[in-house]
């Protein structure tokens, strides 16, 4: 399916004209105009038919393939991969908010085992070094494709979790039905290069950036019941806040 899209360009603009073809197939994109599996006009035609040069349109396009949402294929043309994951920060766990928004999420279980917390996640947790914990390592996936890789760190006993249910549900949908109250995090968020290991198991080039989120959980009686230490693909996810003026 080769989709027909509406770019409007405003040649009395600072913006570049690459800029501005790249920003709107994005947009539409996030729209879901174009949806996956779209292919787009060859470079020659979507050139001819925007009045530009070849070499704009095709540096627009690069600056997709770079961003993760096109890939060119060879004897297909250039398609459009998936739309960028959006995300509010709220006390919500991944599985559902992928599940809200219709990105088939699905889950695979590296690790699951009980294992004695260091230092820094002992302090975090409240506990002391040493502390056999039950360490959680997940690979989460949206229509298909590796979006995160999942640590957490819970106390033992919260809730029944096996390498079966993790990889069917949430970790929060099985935290709540245990009756599990959460309440509150602590969240910080950056950013930094993925490792080789990283890359490997989430399809990117070493050194792609990631986004991290590190969150530490508290329920109804302030106490901790779990920390997360989280890597997201920058090229297919990013956070939402809404800002309010007192």
């Amino acid at each position: 399916m080769t989709a027909e899209l509406a770019i409007d360009l405003d040649r009395s603009s600072p913006i570049p004209l690459y800029f501005q073809v790249a920003e709107q197939i994005s947009e539409a994109i996030r729209r879901g105009d174009l949806i996956p599996g779209s292919r787009l006009d060859n470079e020659i035609l979507l050139a001819d038919r925007l009045g530009l040069s070849r070499p704009t349109v095709r540096q627009a396009i690069q600056y997709l393939v770079d961003k993760g949402l096109l890939v060119r294929k060879r004897g297909v043309g250039t398609q459009v991969v998936h739309g960028q994951v959006k995300r509010s920060v709220e006390l919500t766990s991944l599985y559902d908010d992928l599940r809200r928004a219709g990105q088939e999420p699905a889950t695979r279980v590296l690790s699951l085992e009980r294992a004695p917390v260091q230092e820094d996640v002992a302090a975090i947790l409240g506990v002391t070094i040493g502390t056999e914990m039950l360490r959680l390592e997940r690979i989460r996936y949206a229509s298909g494709e590796p979006l995160a890789l999942l640590h957490n760190w819970l106390p033992l006993g919260l809730a029944t979790l096996t390498a079966e249910n993790l990889s069917e549900r949430g970790l929060y949908e099985l935290l709540r039905a245990a009756g599990v109250r959460m309440r509150v995090a602590n969240q910080r968020i950056g950013a930094r290069a993925a490792t080789a290991a990283e890359a490997r198991l989430l399809d990117e080039r070493r050194g792609a950036p990631l986004l991290t989120l590190l969150r530490t959980t508290y329920d109804d009686q302030g106490r901790a019941v779990e920390y997360g230490s989280h890597v997201y693909r920058a090229s297919h996810y990013s956070l939402e806040v809404t800002l309010i003026e007192r």
